[in-house]
């Protein structure tokens, strides 16, 4: 049995259980450990779950604390969050160390540091498995500075010092408090695992396109970068009939819609500011995750959650705050990007569409009115954005980062 653990929103499992189809399509047992409130969602992938008991809601995590979290827009927020959010880990340890015992090999999310040491203790493979790239390199920043600051040798190193450190203080207390309890003792060679890549039995992993972030040249040989891992659907979306008669009259409408970042806190006058941006720009528009919206114009609809892989091939253009997998989404889809930033990686993101010439300038959630988003939007859909989209795009399709990867994890497992 491989066991996968990892930790955050639905977005942030999906690049895992993409891993996990492809690892079952090579003939391997496997599992992903995560929260009991995704349980369902990872079996309607037919991939097999040991649910981790605690969680946000049993947790009962302070709300602030969520918002805090939606909304760090620089790397000292983010620290802080990350040093308020590490109490909650050890609540979990218990049950992500239970999830390893038994396993074969044992595939870990920078943020559940636990599977590096439990997979030493029981003498069996780890794979570190970063859903964007977090290894130092002096080629560029990395995703919590870049675009917020020049590229040089100095502040590289600062960058990763600063992404390492942060995903390591998220879990390093509750790693040592359990291995205390349990062994009276800290784990041998305790410490930050994220370069400890010196030998083929603890490889890693990176989730991101080499047209997006060419691999670097000084990495480690032992770290892989092939690809984004998507998601395969396992039927296809049926849409409502409002929405199929919305998509086939008319142009291709514009695609809005903010993921988790509209869960954590009520944005009220979002909707309203969205929707005027679509009329302003004089497209259509589709708006999503924002609740059912009154005395909408005839050229906007609003929906609820849809899957990305169908609806992105379906419109003219993305507007999203810039969440990583959304980000994938919309780049593998071919068409242009509009993102607002809320926190954290997201600007980077964002910086990097508009670097790579597929999109419109970030506009912080801070800073965004009706009138700066009917502007990006119309950016964004001029020929030389779009066809630099299509390019990107295609050249995304000729990578499949999950099978390579998947490939890479039964090598390293029939080696050891």
């Amino acid at each position: 049995m491989i066991t996968i653990l990892c930790s955050g929103s639905r977005g942030d499992f999906q690049p895992y259980i993409a891993l996990a189809q492809q690892l079952k399509k090579l003939g391997k047992a496997v599992r992903i450990t995560g929260s009991k409130s995704f349980e369902s969602f990872i079996r309607s992938y037919g991939i097999d779950v040991y649910p981790i008991e605690a969680d946000i809601e049993t947790l009962n995590v302070d709300p602030k604390l969520l918002k805090d979290a939606g909304s760090s827009d620089n790397p000292l927020k983010m620290l802080l969050t990350f040093n308020k959010m590490k109490e909650y880990g050890i609540y979990m340890v218990n049950d992500y160390y239970s999830a390893c015992e038994g396993s074969e090999l044992i595939i870990y999310h920078p943020g559940c540091t636990i599977g590096y040491f439990a997979a030493q203790k029981f003498g069996i493979p780890s794979v570190l498995a970063s859903p964007f790239p977090m290894h130092k390199t002096k080629e560029y920043l990395s995703v919590v500075m870049y675009g917020k600051t020049k590229s040089n040798a100095l502040t590289n190193k600062i960058s990763y010092a600063m992404i390492q450190g942060m995903l390591w203080m998220a879990s390093k207390d509750s790693v040592k408090g359990f291995w205390k309890k349990s062994f009276d003792k800290s784990p041998d060679n305790f410490g930050c695992p994220f370069e400890r890549h010196t030998d083929k039995k603890h490889p890693a992993i990176v989730s991101c396109s080499n047209f997006v972030f060419k691999r670097p040249e000084d990495w480690n040989q032992n770290i892989y970068q092939n690809g984004y891992w998507f998601v395969e659907e396992p039927s296809e979306y049926t849409p409502s009939d409002e929405l199929a008669d919305f998509l086939n009259t008319g142009e291709r409408p514009i695609y809005i819609g903010f993921g988790s970042m509209t869960s954590l806190e009520k944005h009220e006058d979002l909707a309203k500011m969205v929707a005027a941006a679509i009329i302003k720009s004089e497209k259509r528009g589709i708006i999503c995750g924002m609740g059912r919206l009154l005395n909408l114009s005839k050229s906007i609809i609003a929906i609820d959650s849809i899957p990305h892989s169908w609806l992105f091939e379906r419109v003219s253009a993305v507007c999203h705050h810039g969440g990583a997998g959304t980000t994938a989404a919309g780049f593998k889809a071919g068409i242009p990007s509009i993102i607002v930033p809320f926190s954290n990686d997201q600007f980077a993101w964002a910086h990097r569409s508009y670097d790579l010439g597929v999109g419109a300038n970030p506009i912080p959630k801070k800073e965004l009115s009706s009138d700066k988003l009917a502007d990006a939007i119309k950016f964004a859909l001029t020929d030389k954005i779009v066809t630099n989209a299509k390019i990107l795009g295609q050249n995304i399709a000729s990578e499949n980062g999950a099978a390579a990867c998947a490939k890479i994890i039964v090598k390293c497992l029939e080696r050891y």
